[in-house]
């Protein structure tokens, strides 16, 4: 046993220090970036992820989310029957094929690859735990058979193994253990890392060796999302901020609750409270109950669940919400003196801090 005695950070720690700009306004921010992988094909867009969970990497929102620019990761579920129903209006660029690393799901995604060549651009090779030999001889077997597929590895959290997942075959490593709003891996296992830390120090691995990291989870507001991006994430990835939208496809849900209003007669006395019906959406970790219930028949005797089930406002369309993430996104550049968003990690010195907002009225 050993005790790591520096400091690590998270979101909630630090803010950005604001410094002199010569932006005249945030529309001139450019958003989109330019990107060589290692197996030399170059991309440009808005490097935004929506997550390969149910209710967030759909087609659907593939196609919302790719008329801005930003890109879906689709879940594991889908088979080649969805990417054949759905080929003619899926964009290469921003849309990602993920799979897991059974000889299944190995066999469902070269298939697809093969069927759908001009299709396929990006895979991401996704597993919780990114430390075992058997996932990095698996992302080196994947790599040779297909070496022009821009390859996704993940999820870690350190300098090593980022660089052995480059090493091995790796085009972006996927950063990120426990920080999700709906993963509960931290408290059923006591394992993971702070997430501003991780991608700073991941960055700073990959970098070095031509490769790009995702920063995946734990952003809340566009705020984190800009700091994500501020401590040299390529690419941010995002669940919970992209669930509850009409494009994720799930049941919409109708609760009744009483409100502090009440309901007059003509005499004036007060009758039963008025009651307000809101909606929500199911939303899951991939690692839940739910999630393994849905696509593995339940939870199998040697694990544990490690994600929860919660039920998040609906929001309808999710274009709004890309609005508000963009718009914050080209604030913070003009906060800090960046012309883009190449330029923000370059512009940003973090402050720590022991509080982020006032809030007094948030309810």
């Amino acid at each position: 046993m050993r005790i790591e005695e520096d400091l690590k950070l998270d979101f909630k720690d630090v803010l950005i220090r604001p410094k002199r700009s010569e932006a005249k306004s945030r529309k001139d921010v450019v958003l989109k970036r330019q990107y060589t992988f290692r197996n030399g094909r170059k991309w440009t867009g808005i490097p935004v992820i929506a997550a390969n969970m149910d209710g967030v990497g759909t087609f659907e929102m593939s196609r919302a989310l790719n008329k801005h620019g930003l890109m879906t990761c689709l879940v594991k579920s889908y088979n080649h029957d969805d990417y054949e129903i759905n080929k003619s209006d899926w964009q290469a660029s921003t849309t990602i094929l993920s799979t897991g690393i059974s000889l299944t799901d190995l066999e469902k995604t070269q298939n697809i690859i093969n069927n759908f060549q001009t299709n396929i651009e990006f895979v991401c090779i996704d597993v919780a735990n990114g430390y075992s030999e058997y996932f990095v001889d698996f992302v080196r077997r994947f790599k040779e058979r297909n070496p022009n597929i821009t390859l996704i590895a993940g999820n870690v959290v350190t300098a090593d193994m980022t660089q052995e997942l480059i090493l091995a075959g790796a085009d972006i490593v996927k950063v990120g253990i426990g920080p999700g709003s709906v993963c509960t891996t931290r408290i059923k296992t006591g394992v993971g890392y702070p997430q501003l830390s991780s991608i700073m120090e991941c960055a700073d691995a990959a970098h070095g060796l031509g490769g790009h990291i995702i920063a995946d989870g734990g952003c809340t507001c566009p705020g984190d999302v800009a700091k994500a991006f501020a401590a040299g994430a390529d690419f941010v990835m995002m669940g919970g901020m992209f669930s509850g939208h009409d494009e994720g496809g799930g049941e919409i849900i109708e609760k009744k609750f009483k409100t502090h209003q009440y309901e007059v007669d003509i005499d004036g006395s007060l009758l039963k409270p008025v009651v307000e019906t809101k909606k929500f959406v199911k939303f899951y970790g991939m690692s839940s109950d739910t999630a393994m219930k849905k696509h593995k028949g339940g939870v199998a005797a040697y694990r544990a669940s490690e994600g929860r089930t919660v039920e998040v406002p609906y929001k309808g369309s999710v274009d709004d919400t890309v609005k508000d993430l963009l718009g914050g996104l080209r604030s913070t550049c003009t906060y800090v003196g960046a012309s883009s968003l190449k330029q923000l990690s370059k512009c940003t010195t973090f402050v720590r801090v022991t509080q982020q907002f006032n809030g007094v009225f948030v309810r």
